[in-house]
């Protein structure tokens, strides 16, 4: 334990002002967004906080982040959750994401990044269709998608998971394309996504990415991505079902494009 606290106050010491404020930033950002759509917050946290700190260090540390706010905000969403469908889509993660580690180790890095953006793109153009659906006049409501459909979605967000750090666009689409209220889409989410968080960190640590100073990361971070959840959560219960689904569709445009330009600019 003297190690470890030992640890934590060097790494504060050693880090500098500006990047202690980057962090806090960042980080309340990232969970803000996560507080209040259920998702986004590592494509976010990632790409800013490896602009100041080695990813080998920022990956963990944001998927520990994860664990903790899907722990936060599932008390508070447990009757929401789909659970029938949580089963089938871990199960195809569990299958899915060994495929994406074994492509990534294969595949060359910018198309990689290139294609899971263009997905992300299609999944708010799929959600964009599929809302307009839903809210046609004398429209019925979409189906509830079955097993296969679930299975078949956990491959993909495995995959992608694996091959990129991203598995949240198709499960997103799942939950967010007008079969699931948006109350139960974003309770769905954030349980499913304690359970990839979970697979992600386990496979990090196997992977040896758990640096000594995870902890000290953690230290910093903790108290931003609590006040992001709080802030996030606020604002979800004050805005409306049809406003919200746009908002989320708008995120996934965003991080899409976002990642396409990093992809080919080379960032």
């Amino acid at each position: 334990m003297a190690e470890l606290l030992s640890g934590v106050v060097a790494f504060w010491v050693e880090t500098p002002w500006w990047v202690i404020l980057w962090v806090q930033l960042v980080v309340t950002a990232a969970f803000f967004v996560r507080g209040f759509a259920g998702f986004g917050a590592s494509m976010i946290g990632v790409a800013g906080l490896a602009l100041v700190l080695p990813p080998s260090l920022v990956v963990p540390v944001i998927f520990a982040l994860e664990i903790g706010a899907s722990l936060s905000l599932l008390p508070q969403v447990w009757r929401d959750v789909d659970w029938r469908s949580i089963a089938p889509l871990v199960l195809g993660c569990l299958v899915g994401t060994p495929v994406g580690i074994a492509l990534l180790s294969t595949l060359p890095d910018v198309p990689v990044r290139v294609v899971v953006s263009l997905v992300i793109i299609g999944a708010a153009f799929a959600l964009e269709r599929s809302g307009r659906k839903a809210e046609a006049p004398g429209q019925k409501p979409p189906a509830t998608p079955g097993r296969p459909a679930a299975l078949a979605t956990g491959v993909a967000s495995g995959l992608l998971n694996g091959l990129a750090g991203v598995g949240g666009p198709p499960a997103v689409l799942f939950w967010f394309s007008g079969a699931h209220a948006a109350h139960v889409g974003r309770a769905s989410v954030i349980a499913y996504f304690l359970f990839t968080d979970v697979i992600a960190l386990s496979m990090a640590g196997a992977g040896g990415l758990v640096d000594p100073r995870l902890a000290g990361l953690l230290s910093m971070a903790l108290p931003a991505m609590g006040l992001g959840i709080w802030m996030g959560s606020r604002r979800f219960v004050k805005t409306d079902p049809a406003t919200f689904r746009r908002l989320v569709l708008r995120l996934l445009m965003a991080l899409g494009t976002a990642g396409l330009l990093r992809a080919l600019l080379g960032a």
